[in-house]
């Protein structure tokens, strides 16, 4: 993984250094909440409905377990003895005191992290695919490209106020495991016909109140000028987004009034009037790429498990935990943050402690976020795998759901965020315990649920095959329903049902639809197919006669 520089560690510092004096300024009431909240925004630190939130960058979602190891001292410390990671690859303190945030970003640079840019009207933390520089299926490591793009727009300072916030993902795989088309920019990794690097990028994704799947602009661009090509769409943005209002100020609404077309002839107009300046010289590539040079794999054997005889609970498990390695011998484990009943999301300082503990003991001392709310250990060998879920189970991180109906995907919602309409937690923990049972799971099979708690979607809910949104009426909570949303390869915007339920039918209505899928699907369908070929009407029926 990349290792900070001097230059690196001298920002991170400098600037905990300036919040700590700004926070000072705060308490003593030399700066009014007026003047602090763009300099508090600036660090990634929220007011939310109780108290402060603290959300801390996660590049392109690694984590060493030094790290989480420093993750959990300041969730145990400092907040309430947990953390939540969210859809965007970071990780949130949701009850830090002001006055503590500066010895936080002190204690967080210690391991070669902050909070910078995870906040405000700047290119957020940059996501990529959690399965990176493992997977069977790669074309090229993308964290390498993540980390490029990171360098490149941390503190630019013509990309610091952007009309609004801008969201970066790279994917390196035929399958899209990153939600490249639910981006600002989505930047999908492709080889010519010579074999060199380049990408297809595509612009304007999002979701919110305005959901979109970006369109591709560029169908092969040469990987040394990926940087002068995200400059040039950076500067149309920048140029002809809007700021009058803060609704349509994302560059989907500009891609939405210019057109494919037009905005791509804008970007290339840009784009060759910077004369390549912004080019990335080969050497620069090859120095970052040596961060993630692939380190040799011991001996693994290819007989390890035998599935067939091996406990019922761990079959389940590797059913649907365990991914292919690209290395024979080897397997990538995803271990669920959503046990039955539990909070998506959550995990408690302990159990950070532990998963830092495993992670040096199965998988080289790496971790990765995932935008599922879940963690994965990228290289553990496949002997291994036994033991390795054994060490989970009393840590409450063995739950057999990765992809599954109870692995529901949640923002924080109104249990904390100021914003949200309606809570997304209980809505969560009850729809994982309606459908708590492992066998019910796997006659189920992959069906993915997200709640969100207000228009805002973060918690996804438009990609998701159930997406489920809270809104408000006269001071209660509704929940209204999206069906057939995709976030990959194949993505499509959830459609629409109809009129919102109330909470307490909310788990019946699900219930309800689940039902209807499997009484419907031909062999061998997902939900997304079932729903594609059926329609609407099939399903929209049962939400309001049995919720």
């Amino acid at each position: 993984m990349y290792r900070y520089d001097d230059f690196d560690r001298t920002l991170v510092r400098e600037r905990a250094a300036q919040f700590r004096d700004q926070v000072r300024r705060r308490l003593s009431g030399e700066l009014s909440e007026e003047s602090f909240t763009p300099l508090r925004l600036m660090n990634g630190v929220y007011l939310q409905r109780h108290a402060y939130m603290l959300r801390v960058a996660i590049p392109y979602g690694v984590l060493s377990s030094d790290q989480m190891r420093k993750l959990a001292y300041i969730a145990r410390v400092y907040d309430r003895g947990e953390g939540h990671f969210t859809t965007r690859q970071n990780i949130q303190f949701n009850w830090p005191k002001l006055e503590d945030v500066p010895d936080i970003l002190d204690a967080l640079a210690d391991v070669d992290m902050h909070a910078i840019q995870t906040s405000g009207n700047c290119i957020r933390n940059v996501t990529a695919d959690p399965f990176a520089g493992v997977a069977e299926d790669e074309i090229d490591d993308p964290r390498v490209w993540a980390e490029i793009i990171r360098q490149w727009s941390s503190l630019h300072p013509e990309y610091s106020f952007l009309p609004r916030k801008f969201k970066v993902a790279v994917n390196g795989a035929a399958e899209d495991r990153a939600a490249i088309r639910f981006h600002d920019i989505g930047l999908q990794l492709r080889r010519d016909g010579h074999g060199d690097v380049g990408f297809e990028v595509y612009v304007g994704g999002g979701q919110g109140r305005t959901p979109r799947i970006a369109r591709s602009i560029k169908r092969y661009l040469p990987a040394g000028q990926l940087l002068s090509y995200l400059d040039a769409i950076l500067r149309v943005y920048n140029q002809f987004g809007r700021r009058d209002n803060k609704y349509k100020a994302r560059i989907k609404i500009l891609v939405d009034d210019l057109g494919t077309a037009g905005f791509r002839d804008l970007v290339d107009e840009e784009w060759r009037a910077a004369e390549g300046a912004a080019n990335l010289p080969e050497a620069e590539i090859v120095r970052i790429r040596s961060f993630f040079a692939k380190l040799p794999y011991g001996p693994a054997s290819l007989d390890a498990l035998n599935i067939e005889r091996a406990d019922p609970a761990f079959r389940c498990w590797v059913a649907t935990n365990v991914s292919p390695h690209k290395v024979p011998g080897y397997s990538i484990a995803t271990l669920s943050l959503k046990p039955i009943g539990g909070v998506p999301g959550n995990l408690s300082a302990d159990q950070m402690d532990a998963v830092a503990g495993l992670a040096d003991r199965y998988s080289r001392g790496e971790i990765r976020v995932t935008h599922e709310q879940n963690l994965v250990f990228p290289h553990v060998k496949a002997a291994d795998l036994v033991s390795f879920w054994q060490a989970l189970v009393p840590l409450g991180l063995a739950t057999a759901n990765a992809g599954q109906v109870s692995d529901v995907i949640a923002c924080p919602g109104l249990d904390f965020c100021r914003l949200a309409n309606a809570p997304s937690i209980p809505v969560a923990q009850a729809i994982s315990e309606r459908f708590g049972d492992p066998g019910r799971t796997q006659e189920i099979g992959p069906l993915n649920i997200k709640i969100s708690g207000c228009i805002n979607a973060c918690g996804h809910h438009h990609v998701g095959d159930i997406g489920i949104l809270g809104v408000d009426k006269k001071g209660e909570a509704y929940y209204q329903f999206t069906l057939g949303g995709v976030p990959g390869n194949d993505a499509a915007i959830g459609q629409i049902v109809g009129p919102a339920v109330p909470a307490d039918k909310v788990t019946d209505a699900v219930e309800a639809l689940v039902d209807t899928y499997i009484g419907l699907r031909s062999d061998g369908e997902t939900f997304a197919d079932t729903y594609r070929r059926v329609g609407l009407t099939s399903f929209k029926e049962v939400i309001y006669v049995r919720g």
